[in-house]
């Protein structure tokens, strides 16, 4: 399977329902990861540009929010028809730009899907509550009712799918809507919108500016933005969840993750090694809920060491457009370089290599950037490994005695996106449930990835704010709640 490179040399703003070039002087190639080929050009973006997007959905806010929900959502409707006819299409320009297989991309879209899904709920999902004579002759009512302009700044490794975190609740609940996608991956979005376009939204209501940290600032800084999502590394998400407070602006931030994993020796060793091969090394280990540690208990740490190996051995890699891959690219040069250099660190620091994926070449993808699935035995709990979110397709071994000791290992990490544990006990699975610190809890699973009716949840470095992405919480974050305390007095001169 093919795909040729998109017709498009530089790209443009999608700002009140039209295509508009940028005011920046800046620009930056866009690079298929796999090739080395330059694909377009994006603008990195200026005050200027934000200014514009910003002042279109302030201008459409007053007008949509008025706009009854059950209208608000027929678009959606239209959206997720379009999204599911174009949806080969879509994927190819996922891997394309980014590098993950074509079967990996078009799994990314079902789940963009499923929140557009969710999203068409919000007639009931936005309801308010009330109660009669709080006291006498006196009722309360609690309404939710939108924001009004809020943006979303997205990243590079799932380009499709966590814009759709936020876009469809944003603009169901009422809101106007602003994404900042990856200047790593534009053309995703780009062909978004161009399906948006056809969906019968107002001008104004969806809008699209390209930029990197000059227009993040810009969004963050404007008076007419009440509300801010973002997700990336967690120095980034610190930064913006800081400045974005000190505005007075809602915010939530997702950040890094170091994700461990615990095999007891119970487990169903084919089918755990299976499963966290896949959480491991799928997409080259760039999401944030890839496991990065296996920490084994007992006779696991034999028996899971060598049949990850075999299986982590097998995996083929390559262009993830072509049949068979498995495994594709890392998205830049400056990636691949850092991921190596983490590995040889902790070879350094008493690691033993059990599979070397660096220097990776692919034949006819000599300009890929490439690492092959890599596997580090007995990595010491002193190590920067043990710590430091790799994004890459590494796996780092650990032993542990007991349960016990394994979760105090889970407990000192600085992150708290994922746990999994994979074991036969129900009693060991209740325990790690109840105990395991972090937010999204896998048992048996690899990739406790939340449906689009949970939020995408989060616990300490890996998540800043109140309220995460999907279902009520996004409708908690795009809403503000209003109580009404009402009397009315007798009008004496009526009898009814």
């Amino acid at each position: 399977m093919t795909v040729a490179a998109p017709p498009i040399a530089r790209l443009t703003n999608f700002i009140n329902g039209q295509w508009n070039d940028s005011h920046s002087s800046e620009w930056r190639d866009v690079v298929n990861p796999a090739t080395g080929e330059t694909l377009a050009s994006v603008p990195m973006g200026d005050a200027a540009d934000v200014n514009a997007a910003v002042e279109a959905a302030a201008a459409a806010f007053p007008e949509w929010r008025r706009t009854p929900p059950e209208d608000r959502i027929q678009p959606l409707f239209k959206l997720k028809m379009l999204l599911e006819e174009h949806i080969d299409d879509i994927a190819r320009i996922i891997t394309t730009e980014n590098g993950k297989t074509f079967a990996e991309a078009k799994a990314e879209m079902r789940r963009a899907i499923e929140n557009v899904e969710v999203a068409c709920g919000i007639p009931i999902m936005m309801q308010g509550y009330n109660l009669e004579d709080v006291a006498r002759g006196i009722d309360e009512i609690m309404i939710r009712q939108p924001l009004g302009v809020v943006a979303a700044i997205v990243p590079f490794n799932f380009p499709g799918m966590i814009a759709f975190w936020y876009l469809p609740y944003a603009i169901a609940t009422g809101n106007t809507f602003i994404l900042k996608p990856s200047e790593r991956v534009p053309l995703t979005m780009r062909c978004v919108y161009e399906l948006l376009e056809k969906i019968g939204l107002p001008k104004g209501v969806v809008n699209l500016a390209n930029g990197g940290k000059t227009a993040v600032d810009a969004l963050i800084d404007h008076p007419k933005v009440r509300a801010i999502s973002f997700v990336g590394s967690t120095p980034v998400a610190r930064y913006i969840y800081a400045r974005s407070a000190e505005k007075g602006k809602r915010c939530q931030c997702q950040g890094g993750a170091k994700n461990h994993v615990i095999v007891l020796p119970d487990a169903d060793m084919p089918m755990a090694t299976q499963i966290i091969s896949d959480s491991a090394f799928g997409c080259a280990g760039q999401r944030c809920l890839a496991v990065s540690v296996a920490v084994t208990i007992g006779e696991a740490q034999k028996t899971f060491r060598d049949s990850i190996a075999d299986a982590a051995s097998t995996l083929k890699v390559g262009n993830g457009l072509q049949d068979g891959v498995q495994m594709g690219p890392v998205i830049t040069p400056q990636s691949k370089q850092r991921i190596e250099s983490l590995i040889a660190a902790g070879e350094k620091q008493g690691a033993r290599v059990l599979l070397d994926g660096r220097n990776t070449k692919i034949p006819k993808h000599e300009s890929g950037n490439f690492v092959k699935p890599t596997i580090l035995d007995d990595v010491p709990a002193t190590s920067e490994l043990a710590d430091t979110e790799i994004f890459g397709p590494v796996l780092s071994l650990i032993h542990a005695d007991d349960l016990d000791q394994a979760l105090n290992f889970l407990g000192r990490s600085a992150y708290g996106n994922q746990a999994s544990l994979f074991t036969s006990s129900g009693s060991a699975a209740r325990r790690f449930r109840y105990e395991a610190p972090a937010g999204n809890i896998g048992i048996n699973i690899g990739v406790a990835a939340p449906m689009a009716y949970f939020p995408f949840s989060g616990w300490k470095n890996s998540f800043f704010g109140d309220l995460h992405g999907q279902g009520r919480d996004a409708i908690e974050f795009y809403t503000d709640k209003k109580v009404v305390v009402e009397r009315w007095a007798k009008e004496q001169s009526r009898k009814f």
